[in-house]
């Protein structure tokens, strides 16, 4: 399904990939979405207002810097709300991931360090792609750069590479 981008890389739909995402049996995707204007999604807005249910987002185009879009995408992080835990909650999450002491003491330690990075977000996006990916059967690599050394993205599936298994210092991917 080929989608448009603008200048900033904001990805947007036509009607043709909506009817794809329909067909597919991705309908209840639809609405998180940016879609182009049109009498259709108007309509279809219309109805879906009436009925209670989820309206389509139309796609708005903004005339901000690449560099001042980029701020506001980091600080707003687009997943569902289930997902967005505070630290405290996360940590047990990620907790719950040790299989033994030394797993659970490598899982603390980095976690502490994604913490004073500012990075719990990234974190909870993080298991939030994951499902999302699984959900739609799309595929992602084993793992590629320093990504491989930090332990609790192997845990949350990003990469498939145990770096406890082939002793990774984790501090390669978040050196300062």
């Amino acid at each position: 399904m080929l989608m448009k981008t603008d200048d900033l890389g904001i990805p947007r739909f036509t009607n043709q990939n909506l009817m794809d995402m329909i067909y597919r049996g991705h309908a209840s995707k639809c609405h998180i979405v940016l879609c182009e204007g049109s009498d259709d999604i108007d309509k279809f807005n219309i109805a879906m207002h009436e009925q209670g249910l989820p309206e389509l987002t139309k796609y708005v185009p903004i005339n901000v810097s690449q560099k001042e879009f980029d701020s506001v995408c980091q600080n707003k992080w687009l997943m569902p709300d289930a997902y967005k835990l505070n630290e405290s909650h996360l940590w047990r999450k990620i907790a719950r991931m040790a299989d033994n002491a030394n797993e659970f003491n490598r899982l603390k330690e980095e976690f502490y360090a994604f913490r004073d990075h500012g990075l719990t977000d990234l974190l909870n996006y993080m298991f939030y792609l994951v499902d999302f990916m699984r959900e739609n059967d799309i595929v992602w690599g084993v793992g590629r750069g320093s990504s491989v050394a930090s332990f609790v993205l192997y845990k949350i599936s990003i990469h498939k590479i145990d770096s406890l298994k082939y002793n990774l210092d984790w501090r390669e991917f978040l050196r300062d």
